[in-house]
């Protein structure tokens, strides 16, 4: 991912001027990564590697949705619409 989308995934999804690193911001930069490294693994089947690391980091945002499912309910609901991914269950 490059600086340039990046910053603007930031500034989409940021709660204050300064904010970086708030759960909304973070779930949808992993989700832009899993989406990059999704369509690296469509055409590379054997890298295993990569693979693992998509499952660590599909781990992690889904801990970052469970921590604002728990906290604000509208604003998850809110970015799993915007993001076009699956509830989580629980």
């Amino acid at each position: 991912m490059d600086k340039n989308v990046k910053s603007e995934i930031i500034a989409k999804y940021k709660q204050s001027e300064k904010d970086t690193g708030s759960a909304q911001v973070q779930i949808a930069l992993l989700t832009e990564r899993i989406n990059h490294l999704t369509e690296h693994l469509k055409t590379n089947k054997k890298d295993n590697h990569s693979r693992r690391g998509l499952l660590m980091m599909v781990g992690k945002r889904k801990g970052f949705l469970q921590y604002l499912k728990d906290r604000d309910i509208e604003a998850y609901r809110k970015i799993i619409a915007d993001l076009g991914i699956r509830d989580i269950l629980k």
